[in-house]
């Protein structure tokens, strides 16, 4: 008796799993697709920063004018709106903590008094805390 050979079917013939080229391709296409989200997850979070710190610096100015409504002055820098200053004898704070002085990339933020158009000014250079710069790199300025 011959034995029976089995012929493979159509399925069996194309089931030799993806070839090296298809393994490539779909790599390359995962790679390019985590890059998208990521650049748009770490992006947002970027302008959320930038948002919140022109709302701290909102914030530090009602800070600042009710200083200068308990004084009659402006403070002489931020830190006096921490602890009391020697000359400033009406001192009823503190008006605000260590951590609302400074921007939400950790640097402190600038106090200028007087300012350049205004009795202060008080500013954020953004992400790179460089001066000037474009979208969250952009200075935040407050006067």
């Amino acid at each position: 008796m011959h034995p029976i050979r089995q012929r493979p079917t159509p399925a069996r013939r194309h089931s030799r799993g993806m070839s090296l080229i298809e393994v490539i391709i779909v790599i390359v296409l995962i790679g390019a697709v985590l890059t998208f989200v990521t650049n748009r997850v770490l992006g947002g979070a970027d302008r959320a920063k930038s948002n919140l710190a022109t709302s701290q610096l909102q914030s530090l100015a009602g800070k600042i004018e009710q200083y200068d409504l308990d004084n009659s002055g402006l403070p002489p820098d931020l830190q006096a709106l921490i602890a009391q200053p020697s000359d400033a004898p009406n001192w009823l704070g503190p008006y605000a903590k260590a951590d609302e002085i400074k921007d939400p990339w950790g640097r402190p933020f600038i106090y200028r008094a007087p300012g350049q158009d205004g009795p202060y000014d008080l500013i954020s250079y953004g992400k790179d805390g460089q001066p000037g710069g474009d979208s969250v790199n952009r200075d935040i300025v407050l006067q």
